[in-house]
């Protein structure tokens, strides 16, 4: 007897080539829509495709699965690394498995943290937008002054593979010196010396955060952090943003606490409080973390991979 072809709804437009791919594995629908999926669309998507390929936004929380005893829908293949927006242990209690893309996003998402690091560091985006403005009286000896990277301390929150990655990046390019703070010690082929969270705050020239969201991490950067940095230090995430307390970090720039910030991330994305957007020490990016057409080609073939294998009868490659 012929298997029947899987019934796959894809929640975002992707790259050309996951699209091609997917139409020759499944039966597929494609979401034409960028924005969130709402709770209605979720559960009728729960009902209606045997697999979904949601990713950032669409929150597939115990609610939307409450409905259900054991929905139609038996795979969520996250599109992304992050996967905090689906609550796993209330997929599992329905039968459903939930994968995601690790791997696929490492460098690039390094990539922004350095990108970030430089700009919040030498005040580029300050200089880009003076330029703009036509107000730029020409170059002179004290002109934006920043902190210059080379040879300094970097603390690492979180030495996953991203936060290896930056590592790497900030030890071997720049000569800095690598702090981190993580749940458990980790081998690296570099000097880093695993530090407590406030050392680490006290201590660092830049801050970069690159833990995994979710309830064990919100929040875990608050007043109490920026209150122990040094007053020229730069802050920077490219984790998620409910990782960092918001208003605090608002705070700590308004006061001149620390010396600036560069966020790919927000808490209450995409919504970013005029606050931030008001100040010149704080760089601001949309969430660019994995914006390359590779990378995004890359994560797409990673979910795919993972619902193939499912509906094969195998474990899927990153089930999590």
């Amino acid at each position: 007897m012929t298997r029947k072809t899987p019934r796959v709804l894809i929640a975002r437009p992707m790259p050309p080539a996951v699209m091609a791919r997917a139409e020759t594995l499944f039966d597929v629908e494609n979401r034409d829509n960028n924005a969130p999926m709402s709770g209605s669309e979720m559960r009728s998507a729960l009902a209606l495709y045997d697999g979904i390929m949601p990713t950032l936004g669409d929150r597939f929380t115990a609610d939307i699965f409450a409905e259900f005893g054991r929905p139609r829908c038996k795979m969520l293949a996250n599109f992304g690394v992050g996967y905090n927006h689906i609550d796993v242990a209330a997929a599992r209690d329905h039968g459903v498995t939930v994968s995601n893309t690790p791997g696929a996003v490492t460098d690039a998402t390094a990539d922004i943290a350095m990108t970030l690091l430089l700009m919040s560091a030498r005040r580029t985006a300050e200089g880009e937008r003076l330029v703009r403005s036509g107000n730029w009286a020409g170059w002179h000896p004290t002109q934006m002054l920043g902190l210059h990277v080379s040879g300094k301390t970097v603390g690492i929150i979180g030495m996953g593979r991203i936060g290896q990655a930056i590592a790497q990046r900030c030890h071997f390019g720049f000569g800095m010196q690598v702090l981190y703070a993580n749940r458990s010690h980790k081998e690296v082929d570099f000097p880093a010396r695993q530090v407590s969270l406030t050392d680490l705050a006290e201590h660092s020239d830049i801050v970069v955060v690159a833990v995994p969201g979710g309830a064990e991490t919100r929040h875990m950067i608050g007043s109490t952090f920026f209150n122990t940095m040094q007053d020229h230090a730069h802050f920077i995430n490219i984790a998620r943003g409910d990782v960092v307390d918001e208003a605090a970090l608002i705070d700590a720039l308004q006061a001149g606490r620390i010396g600036g910030a560069g966020l790919d991330v927000y808490e209450f994305e995409p919504e970013v409080p005029q606050a931030l957007t008001r100040l010149d020490n704080v760089t601001l990016l949309p969430h660019l973390g994995t914006a390359a057409l590779e990378v995004r080609t890359a994560m797409g073939m990673l979910a795919l991979d993972n619902l193939q294998a499912f509906f094969d009868g195998e474990t899927p490659p990153n089930a999590v």
